[in-house]
């Protein structure tokens, strides 16, 4: 950089600044500061970089005044196309920030940013002054080595730059090997970043090496540490009766659980039984706090980690197989300590009474979603016959289910239904069959009750004005729904808004209109996409998805902090000891905690999508130049997503388009040909052959056939 001009920058801005300064146009200030008339082109170039740093700005009448921005402190988000955005701390609408204007800064990094000038109504830009400290210090990527040297190829995609490498910092890394390399440079515009081979994952075609490379991506912890495993053996595989002391014992109680056919840890099982016209509902999860001591090295464990992620090979679970597998996993046939939510339910769907309660359980069948879907669904006379005992119980639960569905319909909770991935991985982790995952009458009963449980836990300590942790759900930005609107408009649809605000009724009322029509695919992606994420907060605020005024994670302590922490509170609370000092301990550590877990969820659910998308990769590489029928999911400048009935997408590019020359509308969402008029829109159907697979960026290249 030339420190001349950047001296020249410092006087005229010091100047402009001072208190003395009157308002100046370039004559002005030419004259002012000695500036020969040759020279005056220098000057106004001063000025703009002055005013595109966004120190200075020019009023209407052209004069030279100090700018009215601030300096916002954030998070780089980097695009792999060059430019990125800084998410700002304080949850205010991110800043737009081109390629020229990132200052070297990394995906991740923290930094300081200044607003640039723009036109009224557009989305703020910005350009980043500082780099404060870098968010990323290690990256995972395939290795290739030269003669005397070697790079990583980053396996993110947000990282655009190749990472060198000196042969004696490459632990002996040869080309395809999967690789961690620990950053000790970060380079600049002209210089590549570099570091040092820390890890050799494996061979880029060795099984399990593809999964472990996302793993090691997002820094997900994968063996516990020694102590941690000590402490998770220690708490036994059987209750002692001092455990029991104290507690409703309800182990008379007909309870079952109901899970996947592989789940090994069960934290929620059901009772329900019917006095009058009242339905009693028992939701009775794991104590997990009983063996999880606040401070302990499992739970900082636990709290690191913040919850179990389920990637397509395997799970990465919060806390130890001894634990969430043993002692706190709901067994059939044995004793466990749990806590109860038991909920008295009308005809209406209405919770009249509950009790929260310490408890001691045996739950009688452990069943599958599939088990309980033949006997309600598909009144499978063989599954019938085997759990006889249990169908009324069966029959009781899918009645209340239904209650409570029709009633939170009511209120106007959403529902977006989209089909989730399940795959069949053979052993070697090749998928040999992908297909959305099936929704039934089981599932979604689950689903109920886990709900009507966790409303109730929030309402109640919300009441109570207790230290809490809440899942909040914020309503959606004005501007967003305002796009959603001139959206929909192109359909005939639309959207109702009172006082610039959207009720969750309005959002499920346009789902609903939209049920069955080419573009209802279309028009709840883009619904969901105006949303807002949710998210764990010490306050609470209602979550607008659910149009519930109080929410929470209670029902899944073994595989989310949220839940272990309000346990803690609640059994503290039910036994007398939530004192002022208990109360101000969990106000100052709560909003960390929230945070935290939001961070770790985040992380999680990308790593997951992640693993799927490496999978669906993998499994069309092998159907390249098959053809099958979609279903135009995302309509971009650069060409046109199509989604397949497995859940796999992939992208027509414009360039392979083909028959015409295509332009794109973005206020329609469309496709149109030049010549021909030939119009895709979002919805439509199509058949499309597979043309090419890139594995490493885990993308699907289709064209239409």
């Amino acid at each position: 950089m030339d420190n001349t001009f950047e001296k020249k920058k410092k006087t005229i801005y010091d100047f402009i600044c001072c208190e003395f300064y009157v308002p100046m146009k370039l004559k002005e200030l030419a004259i002012m500061l000695q500036v020969p008339r040759e020279a005056r082109a220098d000057l106004k170039k001063v000025l703009e970089a002055l005013e595109a740093d966004g120190k200075i700005r020019v009023t209407q009448k052209g004069k030279y005044v100090k700018g009215e921005t601030n300096t916002f402190t954030g998070t780089y988000q980097a695009h792999p196309r060059g430019f990125g955005f800084v998410m700002l701390q304080d949850g205010t609408e991110d800043i737009f920030i081109s390629e020229e204007d990132k200052n070297g800064a990394f995906h991740g990094d923290s930094v300081e940013v200044v607003i640039k000038p723009s036109s009224e109504g557009k989305r703020r830009e910005g350009k980043i002054m500082k780099i404060l400290s870098h968010g990323t210090t290690r990256l995972v990527g395939y290795f290739q080595r030269n003669k005397n040297f070697g790079f990583v190829l980053p396996d993110n995609s947000k990282f655009v730059k190749d990472v060198f490498v000196p042969l004696e910092r490459s632990k002996g890394a040869v080309t395809g090997h999967k690789v961690v390399v620990e950053l000790t440079s970060y380079g600049d515009e002209n210089k590549k970043p570099e570091g040092k081979v820390v890890e050799i994952i494996g061979h880029v075609n060795d099984p399990g090496t593809d999964i472990m490379s996302i793993v090691k991506g997002y820094d997900l912890p994968v063996e516990f540490p020694q102590k941690v495993l000590n402490q998770a053996e220690r708490c036994g595989d059987e209750i002692i009766p001092a455990d029991m002391a104290g507690r409703k014992d309800i182990r008379s109680w007909q309870t079952v659980t109901i899970d996947g056919e592989d789940a090994k840890d069960l934290d929620d099982a059901i009772s329900i039984t019917r006095e009058g016209d009242k339905y009693v509902l028992g939701v009775h999860i794991a104590d997990v706090t009983n063996y999880v001591q606040e401070q302990s090295a499992l739970d900082r464990e636990a709290y690191n980690r913040g919850t179990s992620v389920y990637l397509v090979d395997r799970v990465i679970p919060m806390l130890p197989h001894a634990l969430s597998n043993g002692i706190c996993s709901l067994n059939a046939g044995v004793d466990r300590l749990a806590l109860s939510c038991i909920m008295t339910v009308n005809t209406k769907g209405e919770i009249v009474d509950h009790e929260i309660a310490e408890s001691v359980i045996c739950v009688n069948e452990r069943m599958s979603y599939t088990s309980v879907k033949k006997i309600l669904e598909d009144h499978d006379e063989e599954e019938c016959a085997k759990y006889r005992e249990l169908v009324p119980m069966f029959e009781l639960m899918e009645e209340l289910a239904g209650i409570l569905r029709a009633r939170r319909k009511k209120r106007g909770a959403i529902d977006f239904d989209f089909a989730e991935t399940k795959m069949v991985l053979d052993k070697e982790g090749k998928p040999l069959e992908i297909k959305p995952y099936d929704r039934n009458t089981a599932t979604k009963i689950i689903e109920d009750f886990m709900l009507a449980a966790n409303e109730t836990v929030a309402e109640n300590y919300f009441w109570q004005e207790m230290p809490f942790l809440y899942r909040t759900h914020d309503a959606p930005d004005e501007e967003k729904i305002k796009k959603l609107a001139t959206f929909i408009n192109n359909f005939g649809h639309s959207i109702h808004m009172a006082n610039n605000e959207i009720r969750p009724k309005e959002v499920q009322k346009l789902l609903a209109k939209v049920e069955g029509m080419p573009e209802e695919t279309m028009i709840s992606r883009l619904t969901l996409r105006s949303m807002k994420q949710a998210k764990y907060t010490p306050e609470n605020t209602g979550h607008f998805g659910l149009a519930a005024p109080y929410y929470c994670h209670f029902t899944s302590p073994i595989r989310r902090y949220p839940d272990l922490q309000i346990h803690r509170i609640i059994k503290e609370n039910l036994r007398g000891r939530m004192n002022d000092g208990r109360r101000e301990h969990y106000d100052s550590i709560l909003q960390e905690v929230a945070k935290h877990s939001s961070d770790m969820e985040r992380r999680a659910e990308e790593a997951e999508r992640e693993t799927v998308k490496l999978k669906k990769a993998e499994y069309m590489e092998e159907r390249i130049g098959e053809v099958f029928e979609g279903v135009i999911s995302g309509i971009t400048k650069w060409g046109i997503y199509v989604e397949l009935p497995n859940t796999v997408e992939g992208l027509v590019h414009v360039t392979n388009m083909y028959d015409d020359h295509y332009e794109y509308y973005d206020d329609r969402y469309e496709m149109a040909g030049e010549h021909t008029g030939k119009v895709y829109k979002l919805g439509q159907r199509v058949k499309v052959r597979v043309l090419d697979v890139d594995y490493m960026q885990r993308t699907v290249a289709f064209e239409f056939a």
